[in-house]
């Protein structure tokens, strides 16, 4: 239904400019893409908070960029509109790097290649705030293993992963069956023993209340320590998102059990897991850290996207120990985006729009955006999935991309909601300034002015 009152708005406005009633103050357009030029011209001034990213630091090779790089799955296919070859990244090519061209053939991405080479020379450790600072962003949080040169507070904010905390015991039964999995798995394993070896650990300590003390409340405050203002779950690469409620005692008899060795079952490894899920979540809460958790339909060619459902997480967000923590559905659920919708009912729950942002036009998002609008502005953050897409789409071409489709999909959205009258243009305003930023400022205590 909301969806068909913005699809009505809009056309209200496709048909206003063909008879020549253009609206005052919306841009003269004849498509779903006609945005009220005030409010844009507001939208584009905002200096954004980007809510989740893989920005790369300027370190050579960059070994601490992601828990979980899919360049060890087998080959599989992007979509369409984010392959190196279409022509959506070329005004970003244009706005980072001079780039002249209207195309990208092989012979004119050697110009690109070679400007953006020269730049990132002459910026050094500065080229990440260079980036920031040509798309607008004010603050981007850095979702890394560690932040490495360039990556330094308060431009950019630490978000490490807390998967490898849920997974103490092997994971080859686990990987059994699912390429994919088979490939990430052990990446888990290594940055457990990276956990290990920064607490000056050898082994993991025989029980599960000790496990829980001496490594993942550990782990946890070391990197609160460290800046970190929320902890990332890139589960659903790995299993479902249906996190039960595991009695303790459960947990600590199959910990005990299979900690020096051996295959645990299934069924006894996912109750493992859902615990120590719930004790991260817990404990994230306790030390004022959001938990951000990957919801979308992912890459690789044997991805359940089924498991990426935010609807298998309410028995967690409705779990009353767990309400002290904040949770962010990252990437916004992508195809159950109408799911994220329902669960921002819940007080603690917020959703981004990263990754869709890169992968959905905008009036697409638009469509997104007006459903969540619609329910809780207030717990609505812009985000881009800042990651490389390719050797010549890197980081920052997505990081333009993205805040360029948002700003003009959060313009298309709330014109049609001022046309609808759902919104005052002094509301659309302040909403605006909430979703690229304000938002996210009062969730990690930025300290924004």
């Amino acid at each position: 239904m909301m969806r068909s009152r913005l699809s009505l708005a809009l056309t209200l406005l496709f048909l206003a400019s063909a008879c020549g009633q253009q609206p005052s103050g919306t841009t003269p357009s004849g498509s779903v893409d006609a945005v009220d030029t005030d409010l844009a011209a507001i939208i584009a001034g905002l200096r954004a908070v980007d809510n989740h990213t893989h920005v790369a630091s300027t370190m050579p090779n960059d070994p601490d960029s992601d828990a979980l790089p899919l360049d060890g799955l087998a080959p599989f296919d992007l979509p369409a509109n984010v392959r190196p070859e279409h022509p959506k990244w070329i005004p970003a090519f244009a706005a980072l790097f001079g780039y002249p061209h209207a195309d990208v053939t092989e012979q004119h991405l050697a110009d690109l290649r070679a400007a953006r080479a020269r730049i990132v020379k002459e910026q050094g450790d500065k080229f990440p705030e260079f980036v920031l600072d040509k798309i607008g962003t004010e603050v981007m949080l850095a979702n890394r293993i560690a932040l490495g040169p360039g990556l330094a507070p308060p431009r950019f904010r630490w978000v490490p992963f807390a998967d490898a905390l849920m997974l103490p015991l092997s994971t080859a039964g686990e990987a059994a069956g699912n390429p994919d999995r088979a490939a990430l798995y052990p990446l888990e394993q290594k940055l457990l023993a990276r956990y290990l070896s920064d607490l000056h650990l050898a082994n993991l300590p025989a029980t599960l209340d000790d496990y829980l003390r001496a490594v993942v409340t550990a782990t946890l405050e070391r990197q609160r320590q460290a800046g970190a203002v929320a902890v990332k779950f890139e589960a659903a690469y790995l299993r479902p998102l249906d996190f039960g409620d595991a009695a303790p005692a459960d947990a600590a008899r199959i910990y005990a059990r299979y900690a020096n060795g051996g295959e645990p079952p299934h069924a006894d490894y996912k109750t493992l897991q859902d615990f120590l899920f719930r004790y991260i979540a817990r404990e994230a809460g306790r030390l004022a850290m959001a938990v951000h958790i990957h919801s979308l339909e992912g890459a690789g060619g044997f991805y359940a996207a089924a498991g990426s459902d935010p609807l298998l997480l309410e028995p967690a967000f409705n779990d009353p120990a767990l309400r002290r923590t904040n949770f962010v559905i990252i990437h916004g659920g992508g195809m159950y985006y109408e799911h994220a919708a329902a669960m921002l009912w819940k007080p603690n729950v917020y959703a981004d729009m990263s990754l869709i942002s890169i992968v959905y036009p905008a009036h697409k998002l638009a469509g997104v955006l007006h459903d969540w609008l619609t329910l809780y502005p207030e717990k609505v953050l812009f985000g881009s999935d800042a990651s490389p897409f390719s050797a010549d789409v890197n980081w920052d071409t997505a990081a333009w991309t993205a805040t360029k489709t948002a700003r003009d999909a959060l313009g298309m959205a709330l014109t049609a909601m001022m046309r609808d009258g759902e919104v005052s243009r002094a509301r659309a305003s302040a909403i605006a300034t909430m979703v690229m930023r304000a938002n996210a400022g009062k969730l990690y205590n930025l300290g924004l002015k």
